[in-house]
């Protein structure tokens, strides 16, 4: 099969356009000013890749009533519907987003992609939200359903046991009617569009990053 012309073009440019260096240590600006410029592309689909993540979830329904994608919709429908701002209710639809890679960590995992985004709080709850969602169940299967105690004294214990206990708990009703992912598309766009907590923050200072917002 012959590559069109265009595209051998346009893979020419890209393989001329690479750091020259063999160790980091090698490295020139020309070479960092050609990674950032890629950087900076790369970084504006940030919010198709979470999506195309976060639709792995459907149809894995892993035992619950219903499955882990419309648990997001659902977590994120009521926060929205009770007047959440947009980094919450994006949260909300994120906080199981690391179901699929991180099977004894999945809170982690979806605090980690959210994190650069959101403020501490919601980070904080998004991170520790598998703890607090335990009191619920852990009593069910021999485990302490009072872990979430440990964080008792922090500032933001009482916000995410409201999260869990408003939205992420009562997430599992196949009658309720969510929105569909996307209704929440772009909200996801919107804050993921600038990272406000990242050592990297200022490297999406660039006008190609404010028009994907």
């Amino acid at each position: 099969m012959t590559t069109p012309k265009h595209e051998q073009a346009e893979q020419a440019h890209h393989a001329a356009e690479r750091a020259k260096f063999r160790e980091m240590k090698e490295g020139t600006a020309e070479d960092w000013a050609i990674i950032g410029g890629e950087y900076r592309e790369f970084a504006t689909g940030l919010a198709d890749r979470v999506l195309d993540h976060l639709k792995l979830l459907d149809g894995d329904f892993g035992g619950f009533p219903v499955d882990r994608l419309e648990h997001s919709l659902q977590t994120a429908t009521r926060a929205y519907r009770d007047g959440r701002d947009e980094p919450y209710v994006v949260m909300a639809l994120l906080h199981d987003i690391g179901d699929t890679l991180g099977s004894y960590n999945h809170p982690e995992v979806a605090a980690a992609i959210l994190k650069p985004f959101v403020s501490d709080e919601l980070h904080w709850i998004c991170q520790n939200h598998g703890a607090f969602q335990g009191y619920y169940y852990f009593h069910h299967l021999g485990m302490d359903r009072n872990i979430r105690d440990r964080f008792e004294d922090h500032p933001h214990y009482a916000a995410c046991a409201e999260f869990c206990e408003k939205y992420d708990q009562a997430a599992f009703d196949p009658d309720y009617k969510s929105e569909p992912l996307e209704f929440f598309e772009p909200m996801v766009r919107r804050v993921f569009a600038r990272p406000i907590n990242s050592i990297y923050a200022n490297l999406s200072e660039d006008e190609d990053v404010d028009a994907a917002a």
